[in-house]
């Protein structure tokens, strides 16, 4: 009984952590002859242990990945060789971040762009930081209803504070007419202050004729490139040659 009430004081204390592995943790202590202390040394570890996976999970949650297995342990660089890898690999050290730097991954569609931003986004996390993940038609659709229901505001700050924002696929798919004035104002107030990364199918000299307004475009880019690390992806599309060896 005396067991049961400790464990439910601990949860009481939201330390789950220590109460999932208590009776465990107890009868080790017995069965090595533990010191208290040693005793005490492993519960709060444990304790600690569960928080930081917790966060994880968390944050790993609220990044809504569109693809969560991708990593830079499953991709292939050899596909595409001339890849800069040695950029990859620094941009998931997360240093970019802390410099308030952003990145740009632009290539033909199958050479890995969504991939690496979303493995660089999981590395980060485990840095420390927060990351959110959208593809660019899902974010403006997001930032429409936000508009429709009143909460526009709330909307754009929660976007424009997260340290990593990771655009997906922009050019991907058809945007709408206010697209180049909304990518310019979240660029803008990110601008030197959190870090974004984009990824685009498109070169950016058709940005322009593909979000219909020149100016804004070149306002976004001026911006996202001046402290940008630009990433070439391809040209061989791995989903091609998927396609083609299953055939």
């Amino acid at each position: 009984m005396y067991l049961i009430e400790l464990e439910r004081s601990l949860r009481q204390l939201r330390l789950g952590g220590m109460a999932a592995v208590l009776e465990t943790r107890l009868q080790q202590a017995q069965a090595e002859v533990m010191a208290p202390i040693d005793l005490i040394a492993c519960l709060v570890s444990d304790e600690l242990t569960r928080r930081a996976d917790r966060l994880l999970e968390r944050r790993r949650k609220q990044a809504a990945f569109r693809d969560p297995d991708k990593s830079l342990d499953n991709f292939d660089f050899h596909f595409n060789p001339k890849m800069n890898r040695s950029l990859v690999f620094d941009l998931a050290t997360g240093n970019f971040i802390a410099k308030r730097e952003d990145a740009l991954f632009v290539g033909p569609g199958g050479t890995g762009k969504s991939h690496l931003a979303q493995a660089i986004g999981q590395a980060v996390i485990l840095q420390g930081y927060k990351v959110r993940y959208r593809e660019a038609h899902v974010l403006l659709d997001e930032l429409s209803d936000a508009v429709a229901e009143g909460t526009r505001k709330e909307y754009m700050e929660s976007i424009a504070t997260v340290p990593l924002l990771i655009l997906d696929d922009v050019g991907m798919r058809k945007l709408p007419h206010t697209a180049a004035e909304d990518l310019l104002e979240i660029i803008m107030r990110r601008y030197e202050r959190c870090s974004t990364l984009l990824t685009s199918n498109r070169p950016v000299e058709d940005w322009g004729k593909l979000l219909r307004d020149v100016a804004a475009v070149s306002a976004m880019l001026d911006r996202l490139l001046h402290h940008g690390h630009v990433l070439k992806c391809g040209p061989r599309s791995w989903r091609t040659k998927t396609a083609a060896t299953e055939s």
